[in-house]
């Protein structure tokens, strides 16, 4: 992992540790990706609404543009990660007929699904304006970051 995300992801572990809430480590997370990682054009998180578990439910982000509010989890990259259980990125999101497009934009995207007690909780998504954008280090790095949300909520 570069310099840069180990910094940043232990500045994410240290704000987890005092936070009152899930909903200001999300924003947090969100914020500071987004003002440091300068490909991560929009970052933002889904929760599954608790009223329909089948339904992503746009948290906290920030972004040039306004995302999709509600996903089904059939639905695009962000339901074909939640229904994998595994992360998913693409290149070039032109060549993908999954993608649910946000804006035209992104050329890539990533999304980690958040899993607290071996059940999808949220997921953390990531769209780039520039093709493949994810590669493994960024991969690994969105992991990362996802997991220190993922371990808050379990803590409650």
């Amino acid at each position: 992992m570069l310099l840069a995300h180990e910094e940043l992801l232990r500045e994410f572990q240290d704000f987890a540790l005092t936070a009152p809430t899930a909903k200001p480590v999300m924003e947090h997370i969100a914020q500071r990706l987004h003002e440091k990682m300068t490909r991560y054009n929009w970052v933002g998180f889904y929760l599954v609404d608790p009223a329909d578990p089948g339904i992503l439910l746009v948290g906290p982000f920030v972004g040039s543009f306004t995302p999709n509010a509600r996903i089904p989890l059939d639905t695009g990259l962000c339901g074909a990660a939640a229904t994998s259980g595994q992360t998913v990125f693409v290149d070039d999101v032109s060549t993908d007929p999954r993608y649910l497009s946000g804006s035209p934009m992104v050329n890539s995207e990533i999304v980690v699904p958040i899993f607290v007690k071996n059940k999808l909780a949220a997921e953390l998504d990531i769209e780039s304006y520039f093709a493949s954008t994810f590669v493994k280090p960024e991969q690994v790095f969105v992991e990362a970051c996802a997991t220190v949300v993922g371990k808050y909520l379990e803590k409650r």
